[in-house]
């Protein structure tokens, strides 16, 4: 039997594809940004070790990236897919193999004896189905686009790894700025108190003052306590992401915190910049993988043909396996043709369409999502120097108010409570400043996350 010039033809290019011509869905989202930001920084498109300014901070990161267990795990379901990915495209390929059989045989003949031997070696090729409807190139396409999809969920589990290593740097150096300012604040109160008790037992002061104050020291004592116990907690869930105990000099100290840069979003519509989101991508691989997998159901209406060949050598003799005279070949061509299976394939062509227009919601969902993201810490950016000013601000005016209270307290022209009023101002306006620039910085890491943790490959 031989191949028609056409068959061998379409055999070897490959050139029919039943897969439905792929269009990237237009973007549900806005053409604009709903709240420009005022950034004068060059864009997203930075690293992160230049987003990160602190020594300390970019440090921490790099022991993560190294360390971290689900981004270790991230990689190798990457590694994972790129294997299934060869071996689904080795199926494009016929395989050749060596193959030798030796046979001896006794058997009763006419009242007598014979013993019969059969040797054979040769090379050949088994069930090798010829892609004549690209139903093999398919599939080796949809494999190809999961693991696009998943190298994507690796960079973004490491985007987010980043700044969830960032996020818990800053949380720890904000609660140790509140730890410094509870201990600070007690020892302030203790003098208070030491004050009220000198005058409350020379009769200036009542026993409900004296009762007050103790009751602020004990409170101040308490809160110290408090954010002791969550400074540590804090660098548990650090080291947890990290992967290993940090050193002190690794840890931020009880400093204001300037630990990010601020960036801008790059100018261009928000669809083609989040396109870019590794998220997103991963969405649209998978979206393409399912587009193939349509092409591969389509392909099991028509004819496969497949193919099994041999070439070598046959002998009665082991010795005579290679003389001449002892070449064997066989060729054993197989046409299957469906006709009826009840609805299989009209059933399987169904999901693969169907589960198209889910991924195609799954990626105008993700691109929604993302653009809600980047809205969302635009918005937080829009107001939050202003906030910080304002509370820099009272922070100020408190400190004078209390400064001026205990300095009339003294003189005996201002009452305890005047004091004790103006110092709880004072301490509440300083952690509402401590935990308004964490939120500034966590803003600057949320803001390079959302824009997918810059352009650069």
């Amino acid at each position: 039997m031989r191949l028609s010039p056409v068959l061998l033809a379409l055999a070897l290019t490959g050139c029919v594809n039943l897969a439905p011509d792929y269009q990237r869905p237009t973007a549900p989202v806005a053409e604009q940004w709903p709240t420009p930001t005022r950034a004068s920084n060059t864009g997203a498109d930075i690293s992160w070790q230049t987003l990160f300014v602190d020594v300390r901070l970019r440090d921490t990161v790099a022991l993560a990236l190294a360390n971290n267990r689900d981004l270790r795990v991230a990689a190798l379901n990457v590694e994972y897919q790129r294997a299934q990915y060869r071996i689904q495209r080795a199926a494009l390929f016929p395989a050749l193999s060596a193959t030798a059989d030796g046979t001896r045989q006794r058997a009763l003949s006419s009242g007598s004896t014979a013993v019969s031997s059969q040797y054979s070696v040769g090379l050949g090729i088994s069930s090798y189905e010829l892609d004549l409807f690209g139903r093999l190139g398919n599939l080796k396409d949809a494999a190809l686009e999961d693991y696009l999809a998943l190298e994507q969920t690796r960079r973004s589990t490491q985007i987010s790894l980043v700044a969830e290593v960032a996020s818990a740097w800053m949380t720890l150096a904000a609660d140790q700025q509140l730890l410094k300012l509870a201990n600070d604040t007690y020892a302030s109160q203790q003098k208070t108190y030491a004050l009220v008790t000198q005058s409350h037992s020379l009769g200036g002061e009542s026993g409900v003052s004296l009762a007050q104050a103790r009751s602020t020291v004990e409170s101040a004592r308490a809160d110290a306590a408090n954010y002791a116990s969550q400074v540590e907690q804090d660098r548990n869930a650090l080291e947890l992401l990290v992967a290993q105990r940090l050193q002190d000099a690794q840890l931020p100290g009880a400093t204001p915190l300037d630990a990010a840069l601020l960036v801008s979003v790059p100018a261009g519509l928000p669809s083609t910049l989040l396109q870019r989101r590794p998220d997103v991508l991963a969405a649209e691989h998978t979206l393409k993988a399912a587009n193939a997998d349509i092409g591969a159901a389509r392909a099991a209406f028509f004819p496969s043909v497949t193919l099994t060949a041999t070439g070598g050598s046959a002998s009665s003799e082991l010795s005579g396996l290679f003389k001449s005279g002892s070449a064997a070949w066989s060729f054993a061509p197989s046409i299957n043709l469906p006709i009826f299976n009840a609805g299989s394939n009209r059933a399987s062509l169904d999901a693969a369409k169907v589960s198209r227009e889910i991924e195609v919601a799954t990626y105008e969902k993700t691109l929604q999502t993302a653009f809600s993201e980047v809205a969302d810490a635009l918005a937080v950016r829009a107001h939050v120097n202003e906030r910080l000013d304002a509370q820099r601000s009272l922070s100020d005016a408190t400190r004078t108010s209390y400064d001026l209270s205990l300095a009339l307290y003294k003189q005996g022209s201002n009452s305890f409570l005047d004091v004790l009023d103006a110092q709880r101002s004072l301490y509440s306006a300083q952690q509402g400043l401590i935990s308004l620039q964490l939120a500034e910085q966590l803003n600057r890491v949320t803001l390079y996350k959302t824009l997918g943790g810059g352009w650069q490959g």
